[in-house]
């Protein structure tokens, strides 16, 4: 309903409806971590749609007009980024999506990485042209930074993949001004290989990274393909994850932002480390650590000596 709307009421009413049909998917263990999640996923996404709502009636307050497209009021556009992006988990309004992507279940975690993020860009798409371009480049500049620096100390594997989304997010949003199709390229490859990774993971029964060593043995070619997909979702010039950083870094440039560019591409390094992390245990190999045991200052002198 959303996508394919004109008027303002029946996108918010299809962005309702699916808020209210994913819910029973997240509760459905009835464990009270998904509870908790359902609970907080039900209080986000309806601030963001009355957010929604209150920025399209402003709009058609001032401008009579309800159509998607005609959003010109300078205080409406900027209410329906910020909805848009509590919609999506962009930084600020991110703390809600590693905690119900930690409460779901693999399959539903997959649905709201990818098929929940759809209405809501494609609204970004349809007003873009009306948004402001500083607020959004800041805004995805900060969930590039903070995908890929909360990330570092995951060792859930939803929650990692959850930080790349928001990742990822920055990426899309970065350019959403200047050329929107390359948002919708960036998108639509990373739903097909967040589509991979959450199926491979739901096959194997991986939920932790201590698990995912033992997956080879298990099933080598399922942990081989999980392992080049996450090389791909990290960006790694041969695979598919490369082209949409490198066009949009090329668009950026373009715009003579290559100052932004050059942040966002240091800042999804930090996620480069994840990935990596993940697909060495996807290989059953440890990863290089750093320690923190300083025994070689360890005292070893008796305790009578010491007073």
């Amino acid at each position: 309903t959303t996508i394919t709307s004109n008027h303002w009421i029946m996108a918010w009413a299809g962005l309702e409806i699916n808020t209210l049909s994913i819910l029973p998917l997240i509760s459905k263990s009835h464990h009270p971590r998904a509870i908790e999640a359902a609970t907080k996923y039900f209080l986000t996404q309806a601030t963001a749609s009355a957010l929604v709502l209150f920025s399209s009636m402003t709009n058609a307050w001032y401008t009579g007009q309800w159509d998607i497209t005609q959003m010109t009021h300078p205080t409406s556009c900027l209410i329906l980024t910020s909805a848009i992006a509590m919609k999506l988990g962009m930084v600020p309004f991110h703390f809600w999506f590693p905690e119900v992507l930690q409460g779901s279940p693999l399959t539903t975690g997959l649905l709201l990485s990818t098929i929940m993020k759809l209405p809501p860009i494609t609204l970004l798409f349809m007003t873009h042209h009306s948004l402001n371009p500083t607020l959004l480049t800041c805004m995805a500049i900060m969930s590039a930074a903070l995908g890929g620096w909360m990330g570092l100390n995951q060792t859930q594997v939803r929650k990692v993949l959850a930080f790349s989304s928001i990742s990822h997010l920055g990426w899309m949003t970065i350019i959403l001004s200047f050329n929107p199709k390359l948002t919708l390229l960036n998108f639509y490859l990373y739903t097909l290989m967040t589509l991979s990774i959450f199926l491979t993971l739901n096959t194997i029964k991986v939920l932790k990274l201590s698990t995912l060593i033992t997956s080879w043995t298990k099933a080598p070619s399922l942990s081989a393909m999980l392992l080049l997909t996450l090389l791909s979702l990290a960006g790694l010039p041969p695979l598919t994850g490369f082209l949409p950083k490198w066009l949009i870094i090329q668009e950026l440039t373009k715009q003579n932002m290559a100052p932004m560019a050059t942040m966002i591409s240091l800042f999804s390094l930090l996620g480069l480390y994840f990935y990596l992390r993940l697909a060495y245990c996807a290989t059953i190999t440890l990863p290089p650590h750093t320690t923190n045991h300083m025994k070689q200052w360890h005292s070893h002198k008796p305790a009578s000596t010491l007073i």
